[in-house]
């Protein structure tokens, strides 16, 4: 099986049937709560927002779109958090998918450090444990065999592709595309397309990018001139002031609606096939992350699907599901 973390072979590109057309998915890091400004350790986190997406999931409904809750140790071990989602997944109307957090999934053979946060880093078989303790966990509690995949922290390693493959994963969705993490412990993505690709030559794994596009007059050069000023923040946010070079991932996490839709036309001329839009459980609550700090921030999350959510149906791009995907794809 290839590694994850080597771009695709020439002629890897997935194509899809034609009635596919356009498509989007809405992934949600479904997660513990922990400070994001804080080392990462093993205990005190919280789950209290967990009920808080019950409210989501009914948003979701009344929108036509199928949620993907990539849930991870504390929330599948979590009994309010398989009342809240279980029936919905039980009747198709969401679907479940396996986030690994390695810090907070046993086994607990690892030190906590920011290079072992990254599972793709820890030793295979220390991986493998851990990836198969929470899939099995996902099946065993919400009845049904988890299809897609997202590393926490998006860390793959060489090992990852194997351990999905073994494990029935026929999706992953862990390469953010124009991001690089190298400098933290993780991987570097801006080599990789943003077109979902096959990992391998069988056909059996199914890599689908998150979305992140360059705006601007300059963002067919974004891939050469973005890294470049990685270390110059404030010229990042010049360049982007003065509408010349913009990064736009589809997330409400940080991202203006305006930008956002901007992101979403750039994608959709481009001719991607899909949009995947991500972002993490505990912002549907307040004061969980930094993007959601007040009941302001909540109800500017949820003005941002819907203003996004309207945008698509106006361009004709309908949602879809892993399950969707899979139908569609072109093996």
């Amino acid at each position: 099986m290839p590694s994850l973390i080597d771009p695709p072979q020439m002629g890897a590109i997935a194509r899809f049937d034609g009635e596919f057309g356009q498509r989007f998915i809405v992934t949600v890091d479904t997660e513990e709560e922990f400070d994001w400004n804080k080392p990462l350790q093993r205990e005190g986190h919280g789950l209290r927002h967990v009920a808080a997406m019950g409210r989501f999931q009914t948003f979701c409904e009344s929108e036509g779109v199928i949620p993907i809750y990539l849930v991870d140790w504390p929330i599948v071990t979590c009994e309010e958090a398989i009342a809240v989602l279980g029936p919905a997944i039980a009747a198709g109307r969401a679907e479940v998918g396996v986030q690994l957090h390695p810090w907070v999934n046993p086994p607990f053979d690892e030190e906590v450090t920011a290079h072992n946060s990254f599972a793709g880093n820890l030793p295979p078989e220390l991986e493998r444990a851990k990836f198969m303790a929470l899939r099995d966990a996902i099946e065993a509690n919400f009845g049904c065999q988890p299809l897609i995949y997202r590393a926490g922290r998006y860390g793959l390693g060489p090992n990852t592709a194997q351990i999905l493959h073994d494990a029935g994963i026929a999706i992953d969705s862990s390469v953010r595309s124009k991001f690089d993490y190298a400098a933290g412990g993780g991987r570097d993505y801006r080599p990789f397309p943003l077109q979902p690709y096959w990992v391998d030559a069988a056909r059996s794994l199914l890599e689908c990018p998150l979305t992140t596009v360059f705006w601007g007059p300059l963002r067919q050069q974004g891939d050469a001139i973005y890294p470049a000023l990685w270390r110059v923040p404030r010229l990042r946010g010049l360049m982007s002031r003065l509408g010349l070079l913009e990064r736009i991932p589809l997330t409400p996490e940080g991202t203006r609606v305006e930008e956002a839709l901007r992101g979403v036309d750039i994608a959709l001329d481009d001719g991607l096939p899909l949009l995947v839009f991500s972002f993490h459980s505990p912002s549907l609550d307040i004061g969980h992350t930094p993007y959601v700090r007040d009941q302001a921030g909540l109800d500017t999350l949820y003005g941002w699907w819907q203003q996004v959510f309207a945008y698509l149906r106006q361009r004709g791009v309908a949602p879809t599901s892993v399950a969707g995907i899979l139908e569609a794809v072109q093996r």
